[in-house]
């Protein structure tokens, strides 16, 4: 959460687009959102099957990780930068305790709301800085002290491995978007502790490729096919802490 995403969503309209354009319905933004709601709900229902986590969502923008966990979770928290996210997320029905969090400086503190938790942290990681990666795992590692305290679940939504990246190749070499390698995500969560315990890919395809029914037949079946996580845009890691 940098500067400049605070600025651009102190934009009432930034943050109207972001909810109603950019996630509009049967957009390519909005059916990975399901995909990976279907997935949240049915890693929690495996995971938590004796007591309902807490939910902190990191990054929370306007609620959709929140919104996904509705009715499975004991309670929701919400952290970002922007107010005005937080309340067009209270505005949609993301029902949760909302936190303003500083940009910079120390890493914020999580609500002490008990264990066993479940902590998202969802569009975040390819638009910022590595101390910014940091100060996001930093704080998933204070809600997650040890193994058992439940599960952290990160997105990154512009994976280096992915035709997207071949795409990139093709304007003479030149990276016109943000990329993160799967190493680079590996990396990032064993410097805070984290083991990944599943890597799970979204989408094949990259937006302009969203409108051609061919190609997202082609997407659903591939998706199916064991490593093609490898090669999604779209991906969410699910990871613990390694220490008991």
């Amino acid at each position: 959460m940098t500067s400049d995403y605070t600025e651009v969503f102190r934009d009432t309209e930034a943050v109207e687009k972001y909810e109603t354009v950019t996630y509009a319905p049967d957009s390519y933004a909005s059916r990975i959102n399901d995909r990976q709601r279907d997935y949240l709900r049915a890693l929690v229902r495996r995971e938590y099957t004796a007591n309902p986590p807490v939910h902190h969502d990191f990054a929370c923008g306007t609620g959709r990780a929140v919104r996904a966990l509705h009715g499975l979770v004991r309670e929701a928290h919400g952290y970002d930068t922007s107010a005005e996210m937080m309340a067009k997320a209270a505005a949609v029905g993301s029902r949760a305790y909302w936190h303003t969090v500083a940009g910079n400086g120390p890493v914020p503190q999580p609500v002490a709301a008990g264990f066993p938790a479940i902590v998202t942290i969802f569009r975040l990681l390819l638009n910022v800085d590595e101390s910014i990666r940091d100060r996001a795992m930093a704080f998933a590692a204070k809600v997650l002290p040890h193994r058992g305290s439940g599960l952290l679940v990160v997105e990154n939504h512009g994976n280096a491995g992915s035709v997207r990246h071949l795409r990139a190749r093709r304007h003479d070499g030149e990276r016109w978007f943000a990329e993160l390698a799967h190493a680079d995500v590996e990396e990032l969560m064993d410097r805070h502790g984290f083991e990944i315990v599943e890597r799970r890919g979204f989408s094949m395809l990259t937006p302009s490729m969203h409108g051609n029914r061919v190609a997202r037949l082609a997407d659903a079946a591939t998706r199916r096919l064991p490593g093609s996580d490898a090669y999604a845009v779209n991906v969410l890691y699910t990871a613990r802490r390694v220490h008991a």
